[in-house]
C-alpha cells in the first residue's frame, strides 16, 4: 500500500495528515476553513485518494498559514507515498469543465518542483478563504512533492467554480500520474534511472 502519515507542528499550525494513493476517495477533513475542507474532500474523491486532514491553525490571523502548511504536508505525503516512483505513469493531464469554468491541468512527477499558475479569480474571498491562497496552496504542494504542475484557466467567471474546477482537474491529473503502468511496473519512468 502506497501511503504516508505526516505530522507537522509549528508556532502557527498543528497538522496531522494521512494519505493512501490507492484508496477509494474516502476523506475526513477538518481544517477550520470550510471552503478548504470542501476542496480537499473533492480532491480526495476525484483522485481516488483516501485522505484525512486535521489542522489547528491561527485562523484569528487569517487562513494563510493553515492553507500553506496543509499544502506542505500534502506534498510531503505524496513524495513519501510514491517512494522511488518505480512503475508509475509519471505524467497526467485533465481538461475539466465546471459549469462555465474550464480548467486544464498537467502534472509531471519529475522530482523538480515547479508551478505554472494561470487562474484569474474575480472574487477576493469565499467564506473565510482568501482566494489568492489557491496559488499559495499549490506552490507549497509542488515544492514539497517535487512535481511540475501547470494549471490554466481556459474559461470561467464564477470564482467558486474556477477554484473547484482547479482542484478536481489536478486531482484527476495526479490520479493518472501516480497510477502504475503494468507494462513497466519494474522500471523508473526516466532515462536517468531516477526521478529526483
Amino acid at each position: 500500500m502506497r501511503s504516508a502519515q505526516i505530522d507537522r507542528t509549528t508556532a502557527e499550525t498543528k497538522i496531522s495528515l494521512s494519505l493512501n494513493l490507492d484508496g477509494r476517495g474516502n476523506s475526513e477533513i477538518n481544517t477550520g476553513c470550510g471552503f478548504l475542507d470542501h476542496m480537499l474532500t473533492l480532491f480526495a474523491k476525484h483522485g481516488g485518494f483516501d485522505l484525512t486532514v486535521s489542522c489547528e491553525g491561527d485562523l484569528y490571523v487569517d487562513s494563510h498559514h493553515t492553507v500553506e502548511d496543509i499544502g506542505i504536508c500534502l506534498g510531503q505525503a505524496f513524495s513519501k507515498a510514491l517512494g522511488d516512483k518505480k512503475g508509475i505513469c509519471r505524467y497526467g493531464s485533465m481538461l475539466l469543465p465546471m459549469d462555465e469554468a474550464l480548467i486544464l491541468s498537467a502534472v509531471d512527477l519529475s522530482g523538480r518542483g515547479h508551478l505554472e499558475y494561470g487562474l484569474t479569480l474575480p472574487a477576493a474571498q469565499i467564506g473565510n478563504f482568501d482566494t489568492e491562497l489557491t496559488e499559495e496552496f499549490w506552490l507549497a504542494f509542488v515544492r514539497n512533492s517535487a512535481c511540475t504542475l501547470h494549471i490554466q484557466q481556459l474559461a470561467g467567471r464564477n470564482t467558486h467554480h474556477i477554484i473547484e474546477g482547479c482542484f478536481k482537474s489536478v486531482a484527476r491529473s495526479l490520479r493518472t500520474a501516480v497510477s502504475i503502468d503494468k507494462d513497466f511496473a519494474d522500471q523508473i519512468p526516466s532515462t536517468k534511472g531516477v526521478l529526483a
